[in-house]
């Protein structure tokens, strides 16, 4: 079932945000947004009706208005007509301006809402489509935690009880900064791009085995937290036996698919002792070495493929 959104749920959602009010009845507020495309009415208000997209949100800013306003009332109902004859989902009016009064008469009986804000056409158009593209963005739920490793957004997955959240918590009395953990909401935004984000109803509680349930919010404070975070790289979790053979020089680069998102995937086998805490920052900093086009096992093979193809191997190991 596709994902609609109540223009009733977005005033009440958006009010302060977007500074809206309702110019028509609010019976007209059961009309459904049902994707994120918004738009300007265009040759529509001409009476060209080709070509036009009458599923999105529609913004009227200065320029529409005072075309509106300046059209013969027998043109302007005409053209009015034709407008709400399609079922647009709603229609928004900016910068404080007015909707002339027989177009809300015609939006009423069509029950079209309009709202207004007091917003400028450009701020409301990024901001609107902001919100809408969050709304209607594929999302999904994965078990793991996620946490803030400078500045680098770590994802761990594992099975139950292999240490996830124990690390992420080491992270925190570290410094770096949680997200969310135990379940994690996933939303793409744009076509390459996935976030993570916290729980707004539990906040940033952890459950800890042998511990119980912890508020890392109220431990140590609003630094070691965050509501979102960007996803750069999965951090997988096995138990040493479960690992058939472990990556040891990291030329071979791995990823793993998330909403049709290739991210970079790191698999940690774990034996007693081993500081995973400190592998997880090595983790971190190494992608941002990556993103400034160094990397670490490349440069390295590099190197000694110089030295074998010189022969310097032999001479240092006849010495």
């Amino acid at each position: 079932m596709e994902k609609t959104l109540k223009v009733a749920q977005f005033l009440e959602y958006q009010r302060e945000h977007l500074q809206l009010h309702l110019f028509t009845r609010k019976s007209t507020l059961e009309s459904s947004i049902i994707n994120q495309e918004v738009s300007r009415p265009g040759l529509i208000l001409c009476g060209f009706t080709e070509r036009f997209a009458h599923d999105r949100t529609l913004i009227f800013g200065e320029t529409e208005i005072v075309y509106l306003k300046s059209l013969p009332r027998k043109n302007l109902g005409e053209y009015l007509e034709i407008l709400c004859s399609f079922d647009i989902p709603c229609m928004l009016v900016s910068k404080g301006l007015r909707p002339p009064r027989l177009m809300i008469e015609v939006a009423n009986r069509r029950a079209l809402p309009i709202l207004g804000t007091t917003l400028g056409t450009q701020v409301l158009f990024r901001k609107l489509t902001q919100y809408l593209e969050q709304h209607f963005a594929p999302h999904t739920f994965m078990h793991g935690s996620l946490a803030d490793v400078y500045g680098v957004g770590l994802l761990y997955i594992g099975p139950s009880g292999i240490g996830k959240s124990e690390c992420v918590l080491d992270l925190v009395e570290r410094g770096h900064r949680l997200v969310c953990d135990d379940v994690v909401h996933i939303v793409r935004v744009g076509d390459n791009t996935l976030v993570g984000l916290a729980n707004e109803k539990f906040g940033h509680h952890m459950e800890i085995r042998g511990l119980g349930i912890i508020d890392i919010f109220r431990l140590f404070g609003i630094r070691a937290v965050r509501a979102r975070k960007s996803i750069e790289v999965v951090v997988k979790l096995v138990h040493w036996q479960d690992q058939a053979s472990a990556d040891r020089t990291g030329l071979t680069e791995q990823t793993t698919e998330i909403l049709g998102v290739n991210i970079p995937l790191v698999q940690v086998p774990l034996v007693p002792g081993k500081n995973i805490t400190v592998i997880s920052e090595v983790i971190a900093t190494n992608h941002l070495l990556k993103l400034k086009g160094y990397h670490s096992a490349r440069e390295f093979n590099r190197i000694l493929l110089e030295q074998m193809n010189r022969g310097d191997y032999i001479d240092e190991l006849s010495e």
